[in-house]
């Protein structure tokens, strides 16, 4: 390139704007939610509501104003995770009030298009997260499905699946695997957020025999490749 050619490079999408500081402002946002019921509850019970399948819907209607998100870091590895894999479909278990979506939805406009398919049973969250697809400009890209996921995600899926985020109720990870694993192509990547919720998962992708590479990152995250 000549010094009279002009760039032609653009900024990729989550670091532009309307992208960027949308997210700034969603994560401040996130930061500051509070729940006075849940912050009542001791921390033994609360962590048994969470890692319970018997009462997990009552810890997430408790936490219906929290937004519950991924890290900043998680954020950016779901981001530089699909745009390495150039994926194009991608499913999402727990919408939440959007970010890990935006974050992904980021990546497949930047890898020329796909489908994001994520799922959430709070009627509230949905609009939010609608609302906050909408003001980041990437909603053409997104299918947000309304109810449990253990329906929603059980028809209609693509034939192949190169990325999955587990970031809903933690003791149906197993479960939403179990219903996704058959569409998993060799080399997809499974991100599990607080994955120590969910010792059957953990037990499950780190098995010798179970057709994973596993490992944690960045504490209760598990990354996951499928071997075949």
């Amino acid at each position: 390139m000549t010094p009279d050619t002009p760039p032609t490079d653009t900024a990729p999408t989550l670091l532009a704007a309307p992208v960027a500081p949308l997210l700034a402002r969603l994560f401040v946002e996130a930061d500051e939610a509070s729940s006075p019921v849940l912050s009542e509850l001791p921390r033994e019970e609360l962590r048994r509501l969470v890692g319970s399948r018997a009462d997990y819907l009552k810890f997430y209607g408790l936490a219906k104003d929290l937004w519950l998100p991924v890290s900043r870091g998680t954020g950016t590895l779901l981001y530089m995770l699909a745009r390495a894999m150039q994926a194009r479909n991608i499913v999402e278990f727990g919408t939440s009030f959007g970010i890990s979506a935006i974050h992904l939805a980021a990546a497949l406009r930047d890898n020329g298009g796909g489908r994001l398919i994520t799922t959430e049973f709070e009627p509230s969250k949905i609009a939010r997260a609608r609302q906050h697809l909408a003001e980041a400009g990437l909603a053409d890209l997104v299918e947000v499905r309304a109810g449990d996921a253990l329906d929603t995600l059980a028809t209609d899926l693509p034939d192949s699946i190169d990325l999955v985020l587990l970031d809903g109720a933690k003791p149906l990870y197993p479960d939403i695997l179990a219903l996704l694993e058959g569409r998993l192509r060799p080399g997809a990547m499974v991100v599990a957020d607080n994955a120590d919720y969910s010792p059957e998962y953990l037990a499950r992708v780190r098995c010798a025999s179970a057709g994973y590479l596993s490992l944690p990152f960045d504490g209760d995250v598990e990354l996951s490749l499928k071997l075949s």
